[in-house]
């Protein structure tokens, strides 16, 4: 599972390796195992030639000797003879009868203690059941490999005289050093190989996989607002051109589906916008026209409360117009967002500033640097920490808290520039944290809901963030954005 989690480049590198490694260890395996399989039958064929050359030496002493061919004159038959034919075939000889007791060995006196002198019962039960008549045994002894061959000796007729055993040793000392040699010539030979195959391997698998190098590139940064650039690569192949085309055509694509959807956004913003502007705007109206309803119905010259009730008809219809006006503010700096002027502040020093319009007792600002520099406007930055408290402000008298409390902290996170305010307000519901930042969005009786939208609109365009935690004990808003270094 460990190989399959690599990158495509090591995986082909890895397999091209293990490919001549696991070549080279199966022609070797291969190669022993021949070995063995061709030095058991060397030495059994090499075995049955001296049987068959020593059975002819044999036939042609029984044909010369003078004694009778008979089993119990085959002691004086080879009495010198089984010497000779040893010399000539290098190779022990015994003779048993037909019961399988020894007649005649040809090893020196001094070593006949160490021949059985009776023939191993499997042996001759083994040769009696043979159809042909012959039996030959393997078997190991303190690590060397021996062979013992039984067949009979018939006389001129075919009669069975007596059994000849030859004891043979399995000299493999120059099998065993050529194959040494070969697998030697075999190992440098691959050793070689193994080389040119990591040199084909990496150069193979960059190449391969450069091509997929790029569309990956390409892949990680196409972004579904921005333009994406289409890949243009030569000289690949089919699969890797398939692949590269089908891109490109999605780049077509997506470019197109983009274009729609900004349109779509951009009617919808529209129509939210222009629907919050008409129900903004019905708001204050309503007051005014029953206020001059009411004038006209009631309007006498010659009551003597007339300019009373002038001056509160006029102050309520004052009152409705500065709302009116306020809207149309507040619509118009959200829509010219985001208007910078940067320059180099201390957040510090303009987040107290913002705080001092502020006449509630329960606001409280820390900060444990005297100055922390940004590059940011001004107006905006202040315009994003009065949101804020506003915000919180206004949980709170919703709540309408025993002990209320907004702590504005200022600090420093790495090479951002924190910005936290919290309150023990009534918090925002789960289902609602979605949707806080945007713009039309609001739980109030009263405002537009563009507060948290326009901190959103200026944070994000320098490059920042703002973050929601909420509970029923506290909120808290978590402005990030780039220190100066």
């Amino acid at each position: 599972m460990y190989f399959y989690k690599r990158s495509l480049r090591t995986r082909i590198f890895l397999s091209m390796l293990l490919l001549v490694v696991g070549a080279s260890v199966l022609i070797a395996i291969v190669t022993v195992y021949q070995y063995r399989k061709e030095a058991e039958d060397y030495h059994r064929d090499r075995l049955l030639r001296k049987e068959s050359a020593i059975r002819e030496n044999i036939n042609y002493v029984l044909k010369t000797t003078t004694y009778p061919v008979e089993t119990k004159q085959i002691p004086l038959i080879f009495k010198e003879k089984i010497y000779e034919i040893k010399d000539i075939h290098s190779l022990e000889i015994l003779l048993y009868d037909l019961n399988g007791n020894l007649l005649k060995s040809s090893r020196p006196s001094f070593f006949k203690d160490t021949v059985s002198p009776k023939m191993p019962d499997y042996a001759l039960q083994s040769l009696q059941n043979s159809p042909t008549k012959s039996y030959i045994k393997e078997f190991e002894e303190d690590g060397q490999k021996y062979q013992s061959s039984y067949t009979y000796i018939t006389d001129s007729y075919f009669k069975p005289l007596a059994i000849l055993n030859l004891p043979y040793i399995e000299d493999d000392g120059f099998l065993t050093k050529e194959l040494k040699e070969y697998l030697y010539r075999l190992a440098v030979a691959y050793f070689f190989m193994l080389l040119v195959a990591i040199a084909l391997a990496y150069f193979l698998s960059k190449y391969i996989t450069r091509s997929l190098k790029e569309i990956s590139d390409k892949l990680s940064k196409t972004r579904f607002h921005t333009r994406n650039n289409k890949i243009h690569i030569h000289d690949t192949s089919e699969e890797i051109a398939i692949l590269v085309n089908s891109y490109n055509g999605m780049i077509d694509e997506l470019e197109k589906s983009a274009a729609q959807l900004a349109a779509s956004e951009r009617e919808t913003a529209w129509r939210e916008m222009a629907k919050q502007v008409a129900h903004e705007i019905k708001n204050p109206l309503t007051p005014m026209r029953l206020t001059v309803q009411s004038f006209q119905r009631r309007f006498d010259c010659n009551d003597p409360d007339i300019d009373q009730k002038m001056e509160e008809y006029t102050q309520t219809l004052l009152q409705q117009i500065d709302t009116l006006s306020s809207i149309a503010s507040a619509f118009s700096t959200y829509a010219k967002m985001p208007a910078q002027q940067d320059e180099t502040l201390n957040v510090v020093k303009f987040a107290k500033l913002a705080l001092d319009i502020f006449n509630e007792d329960y606001i409280y600002f820390f900060s444990d640097e005297e100055e922390i520099r940004v590059r940011f406007d001004r107006t905006q930055l202040i315009r994003v920490v009065t949101n804020l408290v506003k915000n919180s402000i206004q949980s709170i008298e919703q709540k309408n808290s025993t002990d209320p409390r907004v702590d504005v902290i200022v600090k420093t996170v790495g090479t951002f520039v924190n910005i936290v305010v919290t309150d023990n307000g009534i918090g925002v519901p789960e289902e609602n944290r979605d949707f806080i930042f945007e713009p039309q969005f609001t739980t109030k009786s009263s405002g537009m809901g563009l507060g948290l939208g326009m901190v959103k609109n200026i944070v994000e365009t320098y490059g920042g963030t703002v973050t929601l935690e909420s509970s029923e004990e506290k909120t808290t808003f978590t402005v990030s954005f780039p220190a100066m270094l």
